[in-house]
């Protein structure tokens, strides 16, 4: 049931993913020099056909199922990735700061959290009701994307600056939005720390504060050693923060 939704999710993540790739092939030739399009890998025309298996097998597998959490997640999901990067009037919301982080919260945190959870809830037969555990889950994955919406532009900012991007890196700085970042991240984790502290489970409690308290200092540490000039290092650290935010799905089954 929960595997189900999951499979979709990720399969909207990689039609929006080379989506956006197909759009930006120009920029990502300067930023994102090792990916399957600008290296020549896949062609223009491959890329569009894997676009476009992706998306109508996503939609498909959503209506194919027959629940409507599932469905709804899955196409507002699909279309805040489309909104991120199609080059259309009032649209291409990348290219704003406050619309980037918009997507990225809006598809990671109040998307795919709910619409799997009261996915289960459909299947199972239960009331969708609004519980402790996905409201916590909406609310750290809302924080941790807004952390990495900030910093995701970091790794690319020369290419960004020299093609005139105006992200909010280029506006403000790398140090600036990296301090942003790194600050908003603890936050979700200090949250996380106060949540499971008051958990009526020991076992829960235990561990839910014990593995957000171990990550926030490995993040402190990592963030701490960090080079923000050396574009290998800020890559490398920004596929970590995507490695801590897949370990909080771990954790959050300690979220009661």
């Amino acid at each position: 049931m929960g595997t189900m939704g999951c499979i979709l999710q990720v399969l909207s993540y990689v039609h929006c993913h080379w989506h956006d790739q197909l759009v930006d092939f120009g920029m990502d030739k300067l930023n994102k020099p090792d990916s399957p399009l600008a290296t020549g890998e896949y062609s223009m025309r491959q890329g569009k056909a894997v676009v476009s298996a992706f998306a109508f097998t996503c939609l498909g597998m959503g209506i194919m199922f027959q629940s409507p959490p599932l469905f709804i997640g899955v196409l507002v999901y699909f279309l805040l990735g489309t909104a991120y990067s199609i080059q259309l009037p009032l649209l291409r919301w990348k290219e704003n700061p406050f619309l980037d982080a918009l997507c990225i919260v809006g598809g990671h945190g109040f998307t795919i959290q709910p619409a799997v959870f009261y996915h289960i809830q459909h299947v199972l037969g239960k009331p969708l009701a609004f519980t402790k555990s996905v409201a916590f889950a909406t609310i750290f994955f809302s924080f941790f994307s807004v952390g990495i919406a900030l910093f995701k532009d970091i790794p690319v900012f020369e290419g960004d600056r020299t093609s005139g991007n105006r992200t909010f890196c280029v506006r403000h700085g790398k140090k600036k939005v990296f301090s942003l970042c790194v600050s908003i991240l603890l936050i979700a984790y200090g949250f996380a720390v106060v949540i499971g502290a008051s958990s009526s489970f020991l076992v829960c409690k235990i561990v839910s504060v014990i593995g957000h308290s171990t990550l926030a200092y490995i993040l402190f540490i990592q963030a701490k050693s960090l080079n923000l000039n050396d574009d290998v290092a800020t890559e490398s650290f920004y596929m970590f923060l995507w490695k801590l935010f897949s370990a909080e799905y771990v954790l959050i089954h300690f979220m009661h």
